[in-house]
């Protein structure tokens, strides 16, 4: 029989209670520094071939609230209070980069409930691999391999705590009996993150509050030439652009370095204090892509994403360069069938579709019935074929006809149901590049006139309906449509 090797763990802390969110945060920040200095000593140590008859074990930080009583909440607020009394907790990871939402967070507990939070370790190890994210102090063999089995020594991911089962409304209760206090746990918030990093290109730091999905690059040149020019702005509020590769722009006549190999989501951000400025992604085209996006960056709790991109009209009456209002999707998408069924409705959000449809008159310069000739608000309807067309037409149209869908494309209703299942605030507005059940397809030529004189107006309207929910109250924006009946207090 082998024996178990000794598990050596960080000084152990009692659990200590706060009335003081600062303070709390600064306690979480304290944890976890300290746990993953300990994992990365450890690991130098191993690497040097020393200590490795140890395990290493240290702990994600955590946030528990007890509450005895049912507490009076303003009935208006979709997020910072738990429905009933008892136990509740989560794990924490990155306390520095949440350190305003967690400040937010556990303020808005702690005065809805006139209760003191509890920090202390959670039972969950910290995975070795996220420890290691970002770490300039390590200790790597010369040779750049290990001749011992991690997993041996250290905690390696698991797949039982980074899920979605707190947010699909899988799981009641935590394994300690308390209930879910967030959306997510600490190792599946930790996936995300580094995902993020190898999708984008970019560190989780860089991204902004407000996220505006596209499926063409020329929506990034655009993005680029909008951000330069902001830059130039001293008045405008914006700091600085990043660019794939963490390239900071502060200097609007800087050069943005070409990568060797550009990512799979090139994304881009347009700084601004506090996360208030914009963030695009690049998906590409596609529901697996718009997923596997999404996925990821609701980890970060944005107050809003949109897709702006373009679609097929439907209609005989749309001309190409209409705008599409989605207020309905049709789902054909299939991704996330297992996770949010299709008979789940996706509500339209009316502070979004006001913002979209307030930016387009603003800068068409066209308001009411005028307004109608260039804009239509309908169902979109997504799919996972991009050549659907040369499939028999009669099932596939008889089907849009009946949803009286008026565009269709292959990621607006992905992001609006990823938005809905995250309780992230979503919209959708399109831009009509063709008209395949009408003849008119995108072929090469007119796309290249049809994007001059069409992106540069239909971004500039995703930016200003981001600019204007910027301005609104945060509480506004978070809908109550999107929280469930067993609700976690944190947004």
């Amino acid at each position: 029989m082998t024996d178990t090797p000794p598990i050596l763990t960080p000084p152990q802390h009692a659990h200590r209670t706060f009335t003081d969110p600062e303070q709390a945060v600064a306690c979480l920040e304290a944890l976890y520094g300290e746990a993953l200095d300990f994992l990365v000593q450890g690991f130098n140590q191993a690497a040097r071939g020393e200590g490795t008859d140890h395990r290493y074990r240290a702990f994600y930080p955590e946030i528990r609230l007890v509450t005895t009583r049912f507490d009076r909440i303003d009935s208006r607020l979709s997020f910072g209070h738990v429905a009933e009394p008892g136990m509740y907790s989560t794990t924490v990871t990155r306390p520095d980069l949440f350190r305003h939402y967690l400040k937010q967070q556990i303020g808005l507990l702690i005065r809805n409930h006139n209760t003191p939070v509890s920090i202390g370790p959670s039972d969950t190890p910290i995975p070795l691999h996220f420890a290691m994210t970002g770490r300039g102090d390590l200790v790597l063999p010369e040779n750049g391999e290990m001749t011992l089995s991690l997993r041996d020594i250290f905690d390696v991911p698991d797949l039982s705590t980074t899920n979605d089962d707190i947010v699909n409304g899988d799981r009641a209760t935590n394994p300690d009996g308390s209930r879910p206090l967030a959306l997510f746990t600490a190792q599946r918030v930790d996936y995300s993150l580094a995902r993020l990093a190898h999708y984008t290109a970019t560190a989780p730091e860089h991204f902004q509050n407000h996220i505006l999905f596209t499926n063409y690059q020329f929506y990034v040149d655009e993005f680029e030439a909008f951000a330069r020019m902001q830059l130039r702005d001293p008045d405008s509020g914006y700091t600085s652009f990043i660019a794939p590769g963490n390239v900071e722009l502060t200097d609007p006549d800087s050069e943005i370095p070409a990568l060797a190999r550009l990512p799979q989501m090139p994304t881009y951000h347009l700084k601004r204090k506090h996360g208030a400025g914009i963030t695009l992604v690049n998906i590409g085209v596609g529901p697996s892509n718009a997923k596997t996006a999404t996925d990821h960056i609701a980890v970060l709790r944005p107050h809003a994403w949109l897709m702006v991109g373009h679609c097929a009209g439907l209609r005989n009456s749309q001309a190409l360069g209409d705008f599409v209002l989605a207020h309905a999707y049709l789902r054909e998408d299939n991704v996330l069938d297992a996770d949010l069924p299709v008979w789940v409705p996706i509500p339209a959000l009316a502070e979004i579709q006001i913002a979209l449809q307030d930016a387009v008159a603003e800068i068409t310069q066209l308001d009411g019935y005028a307004l109608k000739q260039i804009m239509r608000t309908g169902t979109v309807a997504t799919i996972d074929n991009r050549n659907w067309e040369l499939r028999d037409q009669s099932g596939p149209v008889q089907r849009l006809s009946q949803s009286r869908a008026i565009g269709l494309d292959m990621e607006s209703a992905t992001i609006a149901a990823n938005g809905f299942r995250f309780r992230v605030p979503y919209g959708t507005l399109l831009c009509v590049s063709d008209k395949p059940l009408h003849g008119e397809l995108k072929l090469p030529g007119m796309a290249s006139e049809f994007y001059k004189t069409q992106v540069a107006r239909h971004l500039r309207i995703g930016i200003r309906a981001m600019e204007s929910l910027r301005d609104m109250p945060l509480e506004r924006i978070h809908s109550r449509k999107l929280r469930s009946f067993s609700e976690t207090a944190f947004l």
